[in-house]
């Protein structure tokens, strides 16, 4: 992927969302983009396995933790099985854990910060329904870009 965000903004500002700079990526990739899946869900990440369980084709999966800083909702073995999938990132308004060996996974991931305790696993939350956090509402099929520079939202893919 050879985007940069800020290129993005300059010929595209019109019709582009820019998230908040809430996020801190964790993995090696810096720079991913793909199709948005989004997930809301407070506290609780079956959902969440669930879906990277399943072929991501390169998208990116959205998920709208609430802001919640009490618990993380993706942790090294969701990342591997997001990988094995082929999904191309993860966008977290929440935290993760297991930060020192997500550094090396070959993925995407963006959050807010880290916590030692994994959340709760009670099946509760949405799939593919409009979210709203940072500044940007998520839809599923938009395209999310995200590098270095911050995370923007297209409702279109971009070259």
């Amino acid at each position: 992927m050879s985007f940069k965000t800020a290129d993005i903004c300059d010929l595209h500002l019109h019709g582009l969302q820019i998230a908040e700079p809430l996020f801190r990526s964790f993995t090696e990739v810096k720079r991913f983009s793909g199709q948005i899946t989004t997930v809301k869900v407070f506290e609780d990440n079956h959902l969440i396995g669930s879906i990277l369980d399943q072929p991501g084709q390169g998208r990116v999966l959205v998920v709208d933790g609430g802001g919640s800083k009490r618990c993380a909702l993706i942790d090294a073995e969701l990342a591997g099985l997001a990988v094995s999938n082929q999904w191309q990132g993860i966008l977290v308004y929440g935290c993760v854990r297991h930060a020192e060996q997500l550094q090396s996974f070959p993925i995407g991931l963006c959050a807010l910060n880290v916590h030692p305790m994994l959340a709760a696993k009670h099946d509760r939350g949405e799939r593919d329904i409009l979210i709203s956090f940072a500044g940007v509402n998520f839809k599923k099929d938009q395209y999310l870009y995200a590098d270095h520079d911050g995370i923007l939202v297209a409702e279109t893919k971009l070259d």
